[in-house]
């Protein structure tokens, strides 16, 4: 399992504000009557942020994940049966109550999930199950810790729950791994380090040490086989069970978690969860926890600050520019846009009315792909691509030059065309 070098992030990147940036370049805000940790999405932050959630959906479908949808809502008994609340209360929101009952805005979806597996008997012919799920969440954190996309109190977590055989733990966590590094390889990102995260001492742990030896030993064991390097942190666990946590760096080399894998022996006795075996015993199943690029909030801020702006063309808000050099060849600029749309490409023409050609190019400096359209290529079903790192190719046939394009961008690469096809802008 190959990551690459892991460099510091500050070796490749200048030194990029997501909270600046996302403003500048319109992904998203926060107004003070919607409150605080409650940003909101602009239309090119909600097109990455959709972009980045169905790249996400489809690389768990290709892994034989199944997805569900849970109520954001949950009894407050559900939070007591699962652990969160005697060992998470504190960062949850207040009960509401309705009637007789109290609920609870959820703080993570692993009870729903656990519920949702012992809804049906299952055989052992069925695991593992891979149960999926871009859902929302909510942690009351306190407002001195707030900001921008990074802490937030409304969450859409990428979260999954794997309900297997003890045998199958180790194939499962080498597999949600194996899925974390393709992810970080289609958005252009490297994690800083891997860390195995452990209890430390305290009563924010559930007091099961035999579960603890077990689910630490075998995330161990996937972490020496895949040839890693990793660290042990103490005090860095769920209070359920170890982690594998995949950090990452933002330009000024503060840390956090992106992407965790977990083994959680805990939740599977607390919710009586059980499948019939070979022998036609019932048997309890073993939960592995796993999460690709964890929040979408803070996986979009990373990106904002990997990248400045200058996002892989498959995720960028917009992906083509159509840019007619005078208002004779606006109808073919809206018709190149109108066939980008019918591709799934996100394309937007840009005309005199914000001025010269020149500035035109300047202001789509992000954009991965311009293409001009001036009187020759209007004529003949052209288009002249400029390539957002410098280089621009020859007119070509505008179906062929969006065939291209939607080729890379299916792909999720990071490459913007074929290495030698570009010549670069010279004078």
């Amino acid at each position: 399992m190959s990551w690459g070098r892991s460099p510091s992030v500050r070796e490749e990147t200048t030194m990029h504000d997501h909270r600046r940036l996302g403003r500048e370049l319109e992904l998203f805000d926060t107004d003070p009557l919607i409150g605080a940790g409650l940003p909101y999405w602009l239309p090119d932050g909600a097109a990455l942020r959709h972009t980045l959630e169905e790249y996400v959906r489809g690389a768990e479908r290709r892994a034989g994940y199944r997805h569900v949808y849970s109520p954001v809502l949950g009894k407050r008994e559900l939070y007591e049966i699962s652990g969160h609340w005697s060992h998470y209360s504190d960062d949850m929101f207040p009960p509401m109550d309705l009637g007789s009952e109290q609920v609870v805005l959820r703080p993570s979806l692993c009870p729903h999930h656990a519920v949702i597996y012992r809804s049906r008997a299952h055989s052992y012919r069925e695991l593992p199950l891979r149960m999926a799920e871009l859902g929302g969440m909510y942690r009351s954190e306190l407002s001195g810790v707030l900001g921008g996309l990074t802490r937030v109190r409304a969450i859409q977590l990428n979260d999954a729950h794997i309900f297997c055989t003890l045998d199958q733990v180790a194939d499962e966590a080498r597999g949600a791994l194996d899925m974390i590094r393709q992810a970080y390889e289609a958005l252009g990102i490297r994690p800083a380090r891997f860390r195995l995260s452990l209890p430390g001492p305290g009563g924010k742990y559930v007091a099961a040490p035999e579960m603890w030896r077990r689910s630490t030993a075998l995330l161990t064991e996937v972490l020496d086989a895949s040839g890693l390097p990793y660290e042990a942190a103490e005090d860095e666990a769920a209070f359920y069970g170890p982690k594998i946590d995949v950090q990452v760096e933002d330009p000024a080399g503060r840390e956090s978690t992106m992407s965790t894998v977990q083994v959680d022996f805990h939740q599977p006795e607390r919710f009586g969860l059980h499948y019939t075996g070979a022998d036609g015993a019932k048997h309890r199943p073993v939960m592995v926890h796993r999460s690709i690029i964890g929040s979408v909030e803070r996986a979009v801020a990373h990106l904002v600050e990997q990248h400045g702006g200058a996002f892989p063309g498959w995720l960028a808000p917009v992906q083509l520019m159509v840019m007619p050099v005078s208002d004779a060849e606006l109808p073919q600029a809206e018709a190149l846009a109108g066939r980008c749309a019918d591709l799934g490409l996100r394309a937007e023409v840009s005309g005199r009315e914000h001025g010269s050609l020149g500035a035109r190019i300047r202001q789509a400096r992000l954009v991965p792909y311009q293409a001009v359209i001036g009187a020759a290529e209007a004529a003949d079903g052209l288009v002249a691509l400029r390539l957002r790192d410098g280089r621009r190719l020859d007119p070509v046939p505008a179906g062929e030059a969006l065939a291209r394009i939607g080729a890379l961008t299916a792909a999720h690469s990071t490459a913007l065309w074929d290495d030698g096809e570009a010549e670069p802008v010279r004078g």
